[in-house]
């Protein structure tokens, strides 16, 4: 039967073939979910009836007009700081860990364990870390001497909410990212840090004129994570504080959720989801835009 057929199109048929189951399941697990959360935006669907009635952009005003809904916006302002701080923490690990330490691949090892943990048994153990009576981080304190922070409810405070859970995933994920510079820093050729080295540059000049210049593809990619994961953020506050103290800790996925589980709000829920695709795509396309415009400099 083959033989008949040309190389080209031997290659061809072969080519399809593989990718024909591939493409089906990326087809029905992927992009038919979310033609159809396209067309529940447009309905006011109650998650259980036949009946879908169609409201045309009556949601998505709703979404717009409501100030509440993006409000909580600000509740993941916390989780960007400490994604961004964890990023510098992570490049700083890297660098050392990549240099001639004894020991480093235990190093390495210790800092990534957390990223393989389970997130809600990480949430349930930070919960032991933060209570207020009982908490391993108030007794810390106090034993240090600083008492006057020893009894903060650190989970119960408008305040520090976000910023406690934050840190949670702060924790959890530097050692990933750390991984993640270490590979990027490998594949930098060795002989550029020779060359730096006779002209005599000295370890920052290293740094920022050799090292973050070849590490910008891997930054970059690490930073839209880093701004989609704080912009997506749910595990955490769900398991931790249910969006408390008075919704202090509410985060937009959250309120997502609770459109569609509590008030049974199917397509309102589905229009905030697609306006929070929007919002990820419009920060990919604007981070690409600036570092585009840096790198033509």
């Amino acid at each position: 039967m083959f033989e008949s057929i040309s190389y080209h199109k031997q290659k061809t048929i072969i080519i399809v073939s593989f990718l024909l189951i591939p493409m089906i399941l990326l087809g029905l697990f992927t992009y038919y979910p979310a033609v159809k959360l396209i067309y529940y935006s447009f309905t006011n669907w109650d998650g259980y009836s036949p009946e879908k009635p169609w409201v045309g952009l009556s949601n998505y005003k709703e979404v717009f007009a409501n100030s509440d809904i993006f409000k909580v916006f600000q509740h993941n302002f916390a989780y960007l700081v400490m994604g961004i701080l964890q990023n510098i923490v992570a490049i700083y690990f890297a660098i050392i860990l990549s240099s001639k330490l004894r020991g480093k691949n235990g190093f390495r090892i210790i800092l990534f364990l957390p990223y393989i943990m389970n997130g809600v048994a990480v949430a349930f153990m930070f919960g032991f870390v933060f209570d207020t009576t009982n908490g391993s981080l108030n007794m810390l304190l106090n034993s240090i001497g600083l008492s006057s922070l020893g009894n903060t409810s650190w989970l119960g405070t408008e305040g520090l909410v976000n910023y406690s859970l934050a840190s949670t995933g702060f924790w959890r994920f530097m050692g990933y990212n750390m991984v993640i510079y270490i590979a990027s820093l490998q594949a930098i050729p060795r002989d550029i840090y020779e060359a730096a080295k006779i002209d005599g540059a000295n370890a920052m000049q290293t740094l920022w004129r050799i090292t973050l210049p070849n590490m910008k593809a891997v930054i970059q990619l690490n930073l839209f994570l880093t701004v989609t994961g704080a912009l997506e953020v749910f595990d955490l506050p769900f398991v931790l504080t249910k969006g408390g103290p008075a919704g202090a800790s509410q985060t937009y996925v959250m309120r997502v959720i609770e459109s569609a589980f509590a008030y049974n709000n199917y397509g309102l829920a589905s229009a905030m989801s697609i306006i929070l695709l929007l919002f990820v795509v419009i920060v990919l396309l604007l981070q690409q835009f600036v570092l585009s415009r840096g790198g033509d400099k």
